[in-house]
């Protein structure tokens, strides 16, 4: 396989408007995204990336709607799961690209410490790695279902899984 492996910039739901994020790594053996038998993505072979509130309560996501707040940028509750998958848009990567994105994807992971749901959100940590890949972005304040489709009809020649 020439490109074996892979970057999906995905939306799924969640209890609010959404959330966007990157996942990333080595595609299986018939050239696919590798999910286990209950849609699951299988850890060992892939990563995601994605900004969000450092917290699993609702109070520092509220407050992340008036002033910055903590963040982590690693998976969030749902982010693995096919089910809650809503759009994507998914590239595949020959080694090298993928070396390259994945050094970018991990010092920008180290170096964003804030979230806030108008200035710096999900979707602007996610239109850094479509920028760094050469991809047009979007409009970061778009729900991210809508985000993502943005950023597939910006980019209509991106070679997609």
């Amino acid at each position: 396989m020439e490109k074996p492996y892979f970057v999906s910039f995905r939306a799924r739901n969640a209890e609010s408007y959404g959330h966007s994020f990157v996942a990333f790594g080595e595609r299986d053996s018939n050239g696919n995204i590798p999910y286990d038998r209950s849609g699951v993505l299988i850890q060992s072979m892939t990563e995601i990336a994605g900004l969000h509130p450092a917290s699993t309560s609702d109070v520092p996501y509220s407050i992340g709607h008036v002033v910055p707040v903590p963040s982590e940028t690693g998976p969030s509750d749902g982010d693995t799961e096919i089910a809650y998958l809503q759009n994507e848009l998914t590239i595949a990567l020959s080694p090298g690209e993928y070396r390259k994105l994945y050094s970018f994807i991990k010092d920008l992971q180290s170096s964003r410490p804030l979230w806030h749901a108008v200035a710096y959100n999900c979707s602007s940590f996610t239109n850094e790695i479509a920028s760094y890949m050469g991809l047009d972005t979007a409009n970061h304040i778009l729900f991210p279902t809508n985000y993502i489709e943005a950023l597939k009809k910006k980019n209509p020649n991106a070679r997609t899984l």
